[in-house]
């Protein structure tokens, strides 16, 4: 898998899976300030911003976005892509 994005996050998944409370703890008090800004995401204004421009946008027909059958075929097209 490598050091790849999704190797890492497979790793770090497994090893969490079976870590005994003192890793998991570990782990946590190594990460808790992204951890709680993740969990908050309604808290930044950037973010929140940024989703409301774009539902308004949808809305006022500027941006059409995908229907589903759209993204479904674009996903299934990556996927053959990316995994054969």
């Amino acid at each position: 898998m490598g050091n790849s994005g999704l190797g890492i996050r497979h790793k770090l998944y497994d090893f969490i899976r079976v870590a005994d409370e003192k890793q998991l703890n570990a782990i946590y008090h190594l990460l808790q300030d992204q951890i709680e800004q993740t969990e908050e995401w309604w808290k930044d204004k950037a973010f929140t911003s940024e989703l409301d421009h774009r539902y308004q946008s949808l809305e006022n027909g500027s941006d059409n976005g995908y229907t589903l059958d759209e993204l479904e075929t674009s996903v299934s097209k990556f996927q053959k892509k990316r995994y054969g």
